[in-house]
């Protein structure tokens, strides 16, 4: 947990200035009112997509901005270009947390900080939860953005390793869904109490220290399996 946030492990990288730029959209310009479309589509689909998930209706993120079904397919030819455009932001959000902990000193300071950041993140937008474990084109804005903070968040796990305080037998899968399901399993006790991912997170996070490791059984999900199964359409 893209936990892209948070997604399956890559190889050890060196940490390096993530690409924060804003993304990239259509060189041409767009006439007033396309340009006005666009943005209420943009932020009609981010409300949607927060409350409801990314398989919401797309007729109802048509409606919320106030604009023809048919107006939003000229825009967003696919819903995969619209999931594009509404959550790259908030995945370069993410990218910019994990670099901040990986300048903490702390190796599990550091970890626990930038997992506990991506929760509160998936803890208010299911969208972004959502984007973590779905996989989308490989050159979209979205998908670099996240492959960016897949290697930061390896980069935390291999450290955390290293200096002894992070069980050796969990990869980044794991880790992955431990987070995805702490913050899933509270969405419906979420509009009562809104925090209470923070007491299984916690528990995550004990489970993961050296000093409280048993044997697991079986091994960690092939990244590849996991690709497979998180590829979004």
């Amino acid at each position: 947990m893209s936990t892209d946030g948070v997604q399956a492990p890559a190889q050890p990288v060196q940490t390096q200035p993530a690409q924060t730029q804003p993304p990239q959209t259509d060189a041409r310009p767009l006439r007033a009112d396309a340009r006005r479309n666009r943005e209420l589509l943009l932020t009609a689909a981010r409300a949607v997509f927060a409350a409801r998930g990314l398989d919401a209706p797309l007729d109802e993120i048509a409606r919320r901005a106030g604009v023809s079904i048919g107006t939003l397919y000229n825009r967003f030819p696919t819903r995969v270009d619209l999931v594009d455009a509404a959550l790259a932001e908030q995945v370069l959000t993410s990218v910019r947390l994990a670099e901040r902990a990986t300048a903490d000193p702390d190796p599990w300071r550091g970890l626990a900080t930038h997992l506990t950041a991506v929760a509160e993140l998936q803890a208010v937008d299911r969208g972004f939860t959502d984007i973590c474990v779905y996989t989308l084109p490989a050159d979209s804005v979205t998908e670099r953005a996240k492959r960016r903070g897949n290697e930061l968040t390896v980069a935390l796990v291999e450290r955390a390793q290293r200096a002894g305080v992070l069980r050796t037998d969990v990869d980044l899968t794991d880790i992955g869904l431990l987070l995805w399901a702490a913050v899933r399993a509270t969405e419906g006790v979420r509009t009562l109490a809104p925090d209470a991912w923070r007491r299984h997170l916690a528990l995550v996070l004990d489970g993961l220290r050296t000093d409280a490791a048993h044997p697991l059984p079986g091994r960690p999900l092939n990244p590849e399996t996991m690709r497979q199964a998180m590829a979004f359409s």
